[in-house]
């Protein structure tokens, strides 16, 4: 049975830390392929600073050439807001057989009783924790743990104030954020 792996988020913009915790959940999980999701717009987030098509632009360029690593801009597809049950749907008709992990960041476990159909949701994926903090997590799911004190938040007020993103995002997105003139403003 295939193991894949699905990681939603804003990608707003896609880094570094994103891209550890993820090939840490490939090897820690034995997934056999990692699907990124970017959402159109998450029910409990604001809207993304950069639009839906630079934020697929960023994410297929920061993962070009990974084994196992796959971009679905499925919730680019469907109208707002993007939920998570309808991802889980739309890539189960694909892989009827496999078995789906949904990643999620520490930041959301709290709310994941919120989501939209959560007791459907739980019963079709097993959830495992991305933990970028320094501090342990008590919860039932797995945890996938590396201490990376980056944030898409960071990157975008670095953008907005002039300062240098290398080293926080891989080259190829930082080209597109520069001929792309994203996030010029500071995040709020």
């Amino acid at each position: 049975m295939r193991k894949i792996g699905i990681y939603g988020g804003t990608f707003d913009p896609i880094h570094h830390g994103h891209l550890i915790l993820a090939r840490q959940a490939c090897e820690e999980l034995g997934l056999d392929q990692l699907i990124f999701v970017p959402a159109a717009l998450s029910p409990f987030k604001k809207a993304a600073c950069a639009t839906g098509e630079a934020r697929l632009s960023m994410l297929q360029a920061a993962i070009e050439g990974q084994d196992g690593f796959a971009a679905d801009d499925c919730e680019l597809k469907r109208p707002p807001p993007s939920y998570s049950i309808d991802t889980v749907l739309q890539i189960r008709e694909r892989e009827p057989k496999s078995e789906l992990f949904w990643l999620i960041g520490a930041d959301n476990v709290s709310g994941l009783d919120k989501w939209h159909r959560s007791a459907e949701l739980k019963k079709l994926v097993q959830f495992v924790v991305l933990n970028r903090s320094f501090r342990a997590l008590k919860q039932p799911f797995p945890v996938i743990q590396r201490n990376i004190d980056i944030s898409a938040t960071e990157i975008r007020n670095r953008v907005a104030s002039g300062r240098p993103i290398r080293y926080l995002v891989p080259r190829a997105v930082e080209e597109i954020v520069r001929r792309e003139n994203l996030y010029r403003e500071p995040a709020t």
